[in-house]
């Protein structure tokens, strides 16, 4: 819910009662925690596959190539594989630089812990918002694949971070960790009385 003061009077605007219920009721907790599982179960075998590739771990060469067919322009292309002329002149910067050999393995860091995270169902907003951010990153640069679908359900887990994680760790490190603008127990200072 969220206010709006003006001269006269504060108005209110409040969510509609089937997203309040939702996103933020522990009754659709199983929900979540499906979604949770299948998000975080591609994202650990993702990683998990890539750490076990000397062209990520070592060298980088598999990201290298990734980023050099998104970045190349075939002949007479019907349209290049990166639509925005400023993440191809982002990825050229990185190719250039030899950024692939550090950024793969900060790929497959990335992918293993949001994985791990989403699983064990421990601070699932923002690991859902990390897991969306690398599907954006992989649309970009022209990989369909199931990124969307997979950005869309994380989506759905940033909205519901409330209670995304009730059949997991937030359960408890929500209330004693708490929030930016709530600290929780953990952090809360003692009375004087």
């Amino acid at each position: 819910m969220s206010a709006t003061t003006t001269a006269k009077k504060t108005v209110a605007i409040t969510d509609p009662p089937f997203a309040g219920v939702l996103f933020g009721s522990p009754r659709w907790a199983w929900l979540w925690l499906i979604a949770r599982l299948y998000i975080g179960y591609t994202w650990l075998e993702s990683g998990l596959g890539k750490l076990s590739n000397p062209g990520w771990t070592a060298t980088g060469e598999a990201l290298k190539g990734f980023w050099s067919r998104a970045v190349q322009i075939p002949e007479a292309p019907a349209r290049p594989p990166i639509a925005f002329d400023w993440y191809r002149s982002f990825i050229q910067f990185l190719l250039d630089g030899g950024h692939y050999v550090w950024f793969s393995k900060l790929v497959i860091a990335g992918e293993l812990l949001v994985g791990i995270a989403l699983i064990l169902g421990a601070f699932v907003g923002v690991a859902a918002f990390m897991g969306a951010f690398l599907n954006w990153n992989f649309m970009m640069a022209g990989t369909a694949s199931i990124n969307p679908l997979m950005f869309v359900i994380t989506i759905f887990l940033i909205l519901a971070w409330k209670t995304a994680g009730w059949w997991g760790l937030d359960r408890w490190l929500l209330p004693l960790m708490g929030t930016p603008w709530r600290p929780g127990r953990l952090f809360e200072k003692e009375s004087d009385a």
